[in-house]
């Protein structure tokens, strides 16, 4: 892929991991992500995050990127993989080594299940090993030093948040105990590379973005402007997911469901856009879209 290849003011993304089909709260993040791409007359881009390797599935980027197509989406450039990324993170990581923010944890899992404090989003890790000198030879994640100062930004849709990441969230992982690159560390260099001015995705990810934006200040990275979206929900009060059992959209276009995921979006359309052709409905959609009228709220619950 070309470095920099399409210049528009506006540019946005999607970015599914390939670990199983896409299934109905995918479909609510690639819709909103490009109706709002397309309304700003911006570019559009499909990365692949497959980064954790140890969860990738076999053929399903290729199943992602046919699904996609069938109902209709239009991506902008190549499609990104972090696979083949990997450089390009290390040299990230080289960067934040040379500032003085880096250190190796050798804390277990367990060792942070008995002794980490749960916070609202997780368990904090409390710096064990932030002094140490742990010896390189020695199995060890790499850690990021975190700030007292909070870190916030006013989202599209659900309004002001922020964390004061030492105390909500701990030094974080940026590269694992077996060497992989760690998804936050991936995805801002990845935003960066690729000019993302504007991210349109799930609630799910609210919490992670105070540390991209970290991540971003630490690496010199221009700001990005972020929405996050309800997730769907199933009766459980489950996030559908692969690991929930949502089923699959599926490879040819299902037209109710794509007007479907426009109501859980707030967008109000007809009744009989659901048996209208495949282009009227996304005549309709690009036409009416509007991001304001996306429920401001978490989560809404979907009959899968």
């Amino acid at each position: 892929m070309s470095e920099n290849p399409i210049t528009t003011p506006y540019r946005g993304r999607f970015a599914p991991s390939p670990t199983g089909p896409l299934h109905f709260g995918s479909l609510i993040a690639a819709v909103a992500s490009y109706l709002e791409a397309q309304q700003q007359q911006g570019a559009w881009l499909v990365r692949m995050e497959d980064v954790d390797e140890l969860r990738n599935v076999s053929g399903a980027a290729d199943d992602i990127l046919f699904t996609l197509d069938a109902y209709g989406f239009e991506w902008d450039g190549e499609v990104m993989y972090q696979t083949r990324r990997k450089q390009a993170y290390a040299e990230a990581m080289d960067k934040l080594v040379d500032q003085h923010l880096v250190y190796r944890c050798t804390c277990s899992r367990r060792e942070l299940r008995e002794n980490a404090i749960m916070g609202d989003y997780g368990l904090i890790y409390p710096g064990f090993c932030e002094h140490k000198d742990h010896p390189a030879h020695k199995e060890h994640a790499l850690r990021l030093r975190t700030s007292q100062q909070p870190h916030e930004f006013n989202d599209q849709i659900m309004g002001l948040f922020g964390q004061n990441l030492k105390q909500d969230i701990g030094d974080f992982i940026i590269r694992r105990r077996d060497g992989l690159f760690a998804y936050q560390l991936a995805v801002v260099v990845d935003d960066a590379f690729q000019n993302i001015s504007h991210i349109v995705r799930g609630f799910d990810l609210l919490d992670s973005t105070p540390r991209q934006i970290y991540l971003q200040q630490c690496l010199a990275y221009p700001a990005i402007e972020y929405a996050h979206l309800p997730i769907a929900i199933n009766a459980k009060g489950d996030k559908l997911s692969k690991q929930t059992g949502a089923r699959g959209i599926g490879k040819k276009p299902d037209v109710a469901m794509l007007v479907d995921s426009l109501k859980f979006l707030g967008q109000q359309p007809p009744d009989n856009l659901a048996r209208a052709s495949l282009p009227t409905v996304w005549q309709w959609a690009l036409e009416n879209w509007k991001l304001d009228a996306v429920p401001r709220q978490p989560k809404i619950l979907h009959r899968d």
